[in-house]
């Protein structure tokens, strides 16, 4: 079974034991997601063991395990509907179409063919101008989120965009508050902590705060999950320290949870980390949040210089989004600006195949440091307080 082959969907599946999943609990199931590494964002792997690894490299051990974790989910639901079908109409339904990822691939025929198309874009990052760490810490540790979309689907499917969305911010929100608590920042700290706020601010009107991101949260796995993600938050430094865990602590009283269910997760990800430190990229950094900024930084360096001129032409013709980011250079934009220059840049983005990460989950995060760069792209009329480098 080849996962990077036309037809490996069908194939895996047919080698999938039906009892296998039945006879799995909900929370062991999450448990060896876990130690596969999937719930961290870097795939070490097979969940259960399914399937015999081999030589498949990272993306193809991502791309199994999502699918035989939708597969699990599926299982367990009451649903005449077949399994490819569901998780296509699943995509679709959570996909704005006016700017959606996958909209290109929705006109493939053939239901198998279409599903393996959109499970390799939902996790393949291109290489070229995209770091691995980069591609581990925010994207695929997002990935149990189009999980819990599709279990709440098949149980709910009416608004479940709605959901899928509300929820990507509660997390947010709730880890990104473990670093606000602290009570000393170090510079990436802050510079996270400014990246996560502007990028709130521009993907919102109404920002959920940590009390109604708490309210958020109220299923066996949405517990779980977050309780693991404000833990690789925490984790940022190599260590849990005392400010953390009462952070920690409190998240337990929120969330009316068990004690057992934190130890659990500190535990869990510290034996993940020190038995893969060799085997993760992103962890030979001296710290995860520096490498988080600095990784997103040089990403959308990248990005910018790569489609220069394709987006010059764009802005151009965009007067609005052009003046939003030549006054953004002088003052500080209000709300209302906000959510406009971020209308104008998705629907811009979405015409350039290579900003399509800004579509992903956790994508938005870099849209403040794109309007932070792109003005050095402009003519220096634009910008009456530049200063030109001196040669």
């Amino acid at each position: 079974m080849n996962p990077s082959a036309n037809g490996w969907i069908k194939k895996l599946l047919n080698e999938v034991s039906e009892t296998m999943y039945s006879e799995t609990e909900d929370k062991v199931f999450y448990g060896d997601l876990k130690q596969a590494g999937f719930i961290y964002g870097s795939n070490i792997k097979i969940v259960l063991n399914i399937v015999k690894p081999f030589d498949l490299s990272e993306e193809e051990r991502c791309k199994i395990n999502l699918l035989l974790t939708f597969y699990f989910v599926y299982s367990k639901a009451q649903t005449d509907e077949g399994f490819t079908d569901s998780l296509i109409r699943y995509y679709k339904t959570i996909s704005d179409q006016k700017r959606s990822f996958f909209e290109d691939l929705f006109s493939d025929k053939s239901p198998d063919s279409l599903l393996e198309k959109i499970i390799h874009k939902r996790i393949h990052i291109d290489d070229n101008f995209i770091s691995k760490s980069f591609n581990y810490f925010l994207i695929n540790a997002l990935l149990f989120v189009d999980v819990l979309g599709y279990q709440r689907f098949l149980k709910e499917p009416h608004a479940i965009r709605s959901y899928v969305t509300r929820l990507e911010f509660a997390l947010e929100t709730i880890v990104f508050s473990v670093i606000e608590n602290k009570s000393e920042k170090s510079e990436y700290d802050n510079n996270l902590i400014r990246l996560f706020e502007s990028s709130i601010r521009h993907k919102n009107a109404e920002v959920l705060n940590y009390k109604d991101a708490i309210a958020s949260i109220y299923t066996p796995l949405e517990k779980l999950y977050v309780v693991d993600l404000v833990c690789m938050a925490s984790w940022t430094d190599k260590v849990i320290d005392d400010e953390e865990q009462a952070f920690l602590k409190q998240l337990k009283a929120d969330l009316n949870i068990d004690a057992s269910i934190i130890l659990k997760s500190i535990t869990d990800i510290n034996l993940f980390y020190d038995e893969h430190k060799h085997e993760v990229a992103f962890l030979s950094s001296k710290n995860l949040a520096q490498s988080f900024y600095d990784n997103s930084t040089k990403v959308v360096a990248k990005l910018i210089h790569r489609n220069s001129k394709r987006l010059i032409k764009e802005l151009s013709e965009s007067k609005e989004a052009l003046y939003l980011l030549t006054q953004s250079t002088q003052r500080n934009l209000t709300d209302e600006e906000q959510k406009k220059i971020q209308t104008q840049l998705m629907d811009i983005f979405k015409s350039i195949p290579s900003l399509a990460i800004f579509m992903l989950p956790g994508g938005m995060l870099l849209l403040p440091l794109f309007i932070k760069f792109i003005p050095k792209l402009l003519p220096s009329a634009f910008d009456d307080n530049r200063i030109e480098d001196k040669p």
